[in-house]
């Protein structure tokens, strides 16, 4: 664990994973380990503590598949199926640190040097969000100071707006912008993996890195 003791990590894992069959992703067997231990094993060096957000019938299956390794609690959706902002948000409200890094379960290749990155550019603001090809907000690879975000996703969903954008337009946030986050990753690290076919690539890539 770090020595910092303002630094969060959440773990997205409430969704339903419909382009990946029946099964749930999340705790699908990557190469020999769950995707989303994976992506916590990746986190726990930088962070003091992991939360993972996910339903309620998902609790048994994640807890089994982060067994033996890093510590980890649960941040279980009061309201099922709102959408990765309402994890967001929900996740962040169990989080202890003033800032928390938020990251998908289905990104198995998270740099963790970039998200350490951006926990210092985040430092004094209320975000910071890596955004590649001057458009596309990596919105779940990015961190946060946990409660100007949360009162900006209450604000959000209270407008009805569920885009997972929407919260920036209420926060002072850092840009990380292409050529930054080449600094310190591979734009690897912002790859998902949504379907069978990406799952057996990533599987056979991280065999062969191994």
């Amino acid at each position: 664990m770090s020595l910092e003791s303002d630094r969060s990590a959440v773990v997205l894992a409430g969704g339903h994973s419909t382009r990946f069959g029946d099964a749930d992703k999340a705790v699908a067997d990557l190469a020999g380990t769950p995707m989303l231990r994976r992506v916590v094993d990746r986190l726990d060096s930088i962070v003091d503590e992991v939360v993972v957000n996910c339903r309620e019938d998902q609790v048994p299956a994640i807890e089994d598949a982060l067994a033996g390794g890093p510590a980890a609690t649960f941040a279980v959706d009061p309201v099922p199926d709102r959408g990765p902002m309402a994890g967001i948000m929900t996740g962040l409200r169990a989080a202890t640190g003033e800032y928390a890094a938020v990251v998908a379960c289905d990104m198995p290749f998270v740099d963790p040097a970039l998200i350490a990155h951006c926990f210092e550019r985040a430092a004094g603001r209320e975000a910071a969000v890596p955004r590649v090809d001057d458009q596309w907000f990596q919105t779940t690879q990015a961190v946060y100071r946990t409660d100007p975000m949360i009162a900006a996703c209450e604000r959000a969903l209270k407008r009805g707006d569920r885009r997972i954008v929407e919260p920036l337009s209420d926060l002072d946030y850092a840009v990380v912008d292409e050529d930054e986050v080449r600094e310190y990753a591979s734009l690897e690290t912002f790859e998902n993996v949504n379907t069978r076919e990406e799952f057996a690539a990533a599987a056979e890539r991280l065999a062969t890195d191994s």
